[in-house]
């Protein structure tokens, strides 16, 4: 399997988040692309140094989120990933660009040497915050043969945060994720309703016994509640790891360096 053989064999693997600055040509905008990427660097660091078995550099900041990517957030985004490369040149890397940038992403991961990217809007649609977002498994798998990037995993979200599900309230999450595995997913991610909000372990339960490909939690994951998920391939944690537990603040490496000491109890 890719993702034992990417990270190792690991139980419940880490993977932190960098959530980088709003990228030039976005609303919040206010840093050169240095500074933005010195940012993202150290906040490489801290995770390596507490030990996370794993990291996924996204452009959360970019507020408000649209469909229409231009190329300075790929090239931004490329020249970020490649600087977080180097800091951390034998971790997996992974990468995600909001909103649904899975082509984008894809790219951005080839050019940097990064290892997987978090995909939205794999199958089925969504109604989504940023507008009604379509599967794009087909043209996406399609693009990473193209491209020559099948080494890069793709992880996808089912039943996507941050989004209404009226449209396929008649299709359990069991199905999405049997869905998803029959059109090539790499790895699947189970969230809360909104970022930071905690998944349903029932969900996490009934997703594992349906598929055979990983399964990761991908929000809501904290030191106090991670008994629930250590059943989990990964986990993606962001919003713990920040100061005060909010996601817009910067890391802090106690909560990291706490959370890691934990998890590697319970791997035992």
């Amino acid at each position: 399997m890719k993702f034992l053989d990417l990270f190792g064999g690991l139980k419940s693997v880490v993977i932190g988040m960098i959530h980088v600055k709003a990228l030039p040509g976005t609303p919040l905008s206010c840093l050169k692309i240095s500074q933005i990427t010195e940012e993202a660097c150290r906040e490489a660091e801290v995770h390596r140094n507490a030990g996370v078995d794993g990291l996924i550099i996204e452009n959360m900041h970019d507020v408000p989120y649209s469909f229409c990517i231009g190329p300075e957030v790929c090239a931004c985004m490329t020249a970020v990933c490649t600087a977080v490369r180097s800091v951390c040149p034998s971790l997996p890397l992974g990468v995600q660009i909001l909103s649904a940038a899975n082509q984008q992403a894809l790219a951005v991961a080839l050019a940097s040497g990064l290892n997987f990217i978090r995909a939205e809007g794999f199958i089925f649609s969504h109604v989504a915050d940023e507008g009604l977002l379509n599967a794009c498994a087909g043209d996406l798998l399609r693009y990473r043969k193209h491209i020559g990037a099948d080494h890069v995993q793709i992880f996808t979200d089912i039943k996507k945060k941050h989004s209404s599900h009226a449209l396929t309230s008649d299709v359990t999450i069991e199905e999405t994720a049997r869905a998803a595995e029959f059109f090539l997913s790499d790895g699947l991610i189970i969230t809360g309703a909104a970022t930071g909000e905690q998944a349903d372990p029932h969900e996490l339960r009934v997703v594992s016994q349906s598929v055979k490909i990983p399964v990761l939690i991908g929000s809501g994951v904290t030191y106090d509640n991670v008994e629930h998920y250590i059943s989990a391939n990964g986990m993606i944690i962001g919003s713990h790891f920040k100061h005060g537990g909010y996601w817009a603040n910067t890391v802090d490496p106690d909560r990291v360096r706490r959370f890691m000491e934990k998890i590697r109890k319970l791997r035992e």
